[in-house]
């Protein structure tokens, strides 16, 4: 496909976050700059098959690799050929789209950075889901609508685009690709990687909170689970308050893991009345969770106390040993009696004395 743009960075983390209705995805993600810096590629299209990435393209080597263990056993060389020739053609076009949209925005120089990503999903309930989304710099620049078969534009430099593609076949030759081809490929990938992408790994959740102006910040993190869809929601006396947390995404570990987190601020005095509630693929039923807050420490108390006790101690022991020096010097007065074992007191080789 001939096609090229640009993905939003916030579209992008959202595209390849994902929620817990996934069962499988299937998504490409190009990255085209014009000032990638010293000895990096200006152009990378990499794949990921369930968050995992399987095939990786840049324009230094110019040759499509497989990243997993799974996808160099079973693809032959015949498919890499073909991976690298679309990887090929892909930097081809992006070179020229790079500069369109430099001109598009009237820029004469600088570091710009196009993103474009597609893909495909299948769901639990069995239906498919596929999207085509491009940005400039970071922004969301054009996007497929692909049932309608329209692209809508994010910004006016989109437009002359979109006028474009929708006078041609464009949008029908993305539909096409996205319901069967694509679909076909993911459902051949997830039969490869089977082995790896089926593995479960539950999250460790932690939640805690923080009270500052007035205003207490419950967190709630996910860390360590496989595969990548998971669900992170905060319960108020039981309701989703879904409105007022907010995500950071789902994020790849470098041991192969995903972690995520999820915050809400709460009144200081309500914080028994949140649950963060987890819902994964690991899980036989959602995980409920809920913040403790810290007991006050007795440690400083205790320690107090028991220096309280062991000066009030010295004080009635030196006076007793005055008391008793003294009243040895008019020949009356108590001996100390000698320990059970006919030894010396323990005073001898003690701080305390004996009582």
């Amino acid at each position: 496909m001939g096609l090229c743009g640009a993905l939003g960075l916030g579209l992008l983390l959202a595209a390849v976050s994902g929620t817990a209705a996934e069962l499988h995805t299937l998504r490409y993600i190009q990255t085209a700059m014009t000032d990638p810096g010293p000895g990096q590629p200006w152009f990378v299209d990499v794949g990921y098959v369930d968050g995992e990435l399987f095939t990786h393209y840049n324009s230094t080597a110019r040759r499509a690799v497989p990243r997993t263990e799974w996808m160099a056993a079973k693809a032959d060389q015949q498919y890499w050929d073909r991976e690298t020739q679309i990887g090929q053609g892909h930097e081809q076009t992006d070179h020229g789209n790079l500069g369109i949209l430099q001109r598009r925005y009237n820029q004469t120089g600088g570091s710009h950075t196009a993103q474009w990503m597609y893909g495909c999903d299948i769901l639990e309930d069995g239906t498919i889901r596929g999207y085509s989304q491009y940005a400039y710099d970071g922004r969301d620049f054009i996007a497929l609508d692909k049932d309608m078969k329209t692209f809508t534009a994010a910004v006016p430099e989109a437009v002359p685009t979109k006028r474009k593609w929708e006078e041609g076949d464009v949008a029908e030759r993305w539909k096409n690709y996205l319901e069967e081809t694509c679909v076909e490929w993911l459902r051949r990938y997830v039969e490869y990687g089977k082995a790896e992408l089926g593995r479960r790994e539950r999250p460790q959740v932690r939640v805690w909170g923080k009270e500052a102006d007035g205003i207490l910040t419950l967190s709630c993190r996910a860390h360590g689970f496989y595969p990548r869809p998971i669900v992170v929601s905060w319960l108020k006396d039981g309701a989703v308050r879904a409105q007022d947390a907010q995500s950071g995404g789902i994020v790849p570990n470098g041991d192969g893991t995903y972690h995520t987190w999820v915050t809400i601020d709460a009144q200081p005095g309500d914080g028994d009345k949140y649950q963060c509630r987890v819902e994964h693929a690991s899980l036989p039923q959602p995980g409920l969770y809920s913040w403790e807050p810290p007991q006050p420490n007795l440690l400083p108390v205790v320690a107090g106390v028991a220096v309280a006790i062991v000066a009030i101690a010295i004080v009635v022991g030196v006076g007793f040993i005055i008391y008793r020096r003294h009243a040895g010097k008019k020949g009356t007065g108590y001996n100390i009696a000698p320990d059970r074992e006919g030894g010396s007191s323990s005073s001898s080789t003690g701080s305390n004395p004996a009582i």
